[in-house]
């Protein structure tokens, strides 16, 4: 009866997140799933404190982003960004959108999906406003780009982290495995998106085009986010936590830009979504207490059964059902719980590698498959815009099956 209960609380959680009812914050349903878990004696506290804790790298590594992004939007570097994206579109509608969609690619290899999310959204809704276009082919394409790109190294994706943990390939090794995957997910994502869009993005862009300088203050900011990417690839080299090097190159950054500005940094504190930090902790109760209630056991015993299938059956089987697992549980919670697992069963390495595809493409089907699109949704409603699940599902029905079964053939070649 109590592992029932888990399930029934936790799926009504994640689905309460989803659809908002009377406008309420996400952290509000995740949150108070968590908590009743705890006060129903589901999971023990000790349990959902060390879970909790567990967290503690990506709320270091999402502190890091979300600061970074309030410092970038501040000082301008957004402006410049949407300036350049609009100028280099020449008016073009398409250009602009392929300008994006690049533009996401080289943030999510190099800084995550996160910083995707977090950094990228702000800017594109900043370039569409300029370019006076129909903001959500571009918004969609942030959202889009932010999964199908991550796993083209490890720090694409802090999923990459949890799943493989102690046994993460080195870097040689991971290029390998994921390139030729990675090439056709960001490829088939790119095609099927700009042909769903394909009468908002067939115009012209009317935007103004006078000049926009990036400030001293804002050349300083946007060091930072270079300076992040290479602690971030730097630290991944060296099987270092990404969180703390994030963290730590953020403070710094907004330290030298207080200083020389003269500004106070506890206005730029309070611009941060910080409720950000506790739906993820929520979500770590959650899935803490889903596995006690015999998650682990299940996918076990679907890991071991697939070892049974010929290769190709199994590659399919697996990643069809761990990519909408994924929009079930989230990709985080769905990633630590398949790690945890992938450690207690002899998987030849092609399944393992079909299990990491699926958990990063696998998002792409609804709107809170990952942390990523949550981050994304999070940031477009501060603005005053709102993508509903049935709109995002939409797009992702075509998308996610189409690139995830290319990205299993390609990695089945390779």
């Amino acid at each position: 009866m109590a592992h029932i209960l888990i399930w029934i609380i936790s799926a009504f959680s994640i689905m309460l997140m989803l659809f908002r009812p009377f406008n309420t914050s996400e952290v509000v349903w995740v949150s108070a799933g968590a908590l009743l878990l705890c006060l129903l004696h589901l999971i023990p506290l000790a349990l959902a404190g060390k879970a909790v804790a567990e967290g503690l790298d990506v709320y270091l590594f999402l502190a890091g982003m979300m600061l970074l992004s309030e410092l970038a939007k501040d000082y301008g570097v957004f402006a410049w960004m949407a300036y350049l994206a609009v100028k280099s579109a020449n008016r073009s509608s398409t250009r602009l959108f392929t300008s994006i969609f690049a533009v996401g690619v080289v943030v999510t290899i190099f800084m995550s999906n996160d910083a995707t999310a977090v950094v990228l959204t702000p800017a594109v809704l900043a370039a569409v406003k300029r370019a006076k276009a129909p903001p959500l082919p571009y918004l969609f394409s942030c959202a889009l780009v932010a999964n199908a790109a991550s796993f083209v190294l490890p720090i694409s994706n802090p999923a990459n982290l949890v799943v493989f943990n102690s046994t993460m390939p080195p870097l040689h090794r991971w290029l390998a495995m994921f390139i030729v995957p990675s090439l056709a997910a960001i490829v088939i994502t790119y095609v099927l998106l700009r042909w769903y869009c394909h009468n908002e993005i067939s115009g012209r862009c009317n935007g103004s085009t006078s000049d926009v300088h990036l400030s001293g203050m804002g050349r300083i900011c946007l060091f930072g986010i270079v300076a992040v990417a290479i602690a971030l690839l730097i630290a991944s080299t060296l099987k270092i936590d990404l969180g703390l090097p994030t963290f730590l190159a953020s403070m710094t950054v907004t330290a030298i830009v207080a200083i020389c500005s003269r500004s106070n940094p506890i206005r730029l504190a309070r611009q941060i979504s910080w409720s950000i930090l506790p739906l993820v902790a929520a979500l770590f109760v959650i899935v803490e207490a889903v596995k006690s209630a015999g998650a682990l056991l299940l996918l076990h015993n679907m890991f071991e059964r697939s070892l049974h299938l010929p290769q190709s059956g199994a590659a399919l089987a697996l990643g069809i059902a761990v990519g909408v697992g994924t929009d079930i549980v989230n990709n985080l919670p769905l990633g630590l719980i398949t790690g945890a697992t992938l450690r207690t069963v002899p998987l030849q390495p092609m399944l393992a590698k079909v299990i990491l595809i699926a958990i990063d493409l696998g998002p792409n089907l609804s709107i809170t498959g990952s942390l990523a699109t949550i981050l994304w949704l999070t940031e477009i409603r501060r603005e005053g815009l709102d993508v509903t699940g049935w709109q995002f599902f939409k797009i992702g029905v075509i998308i996610m099956p189409t690139s995830l079964v290319f990205a299993i053939l390609a990695a089945w070649l390779i």
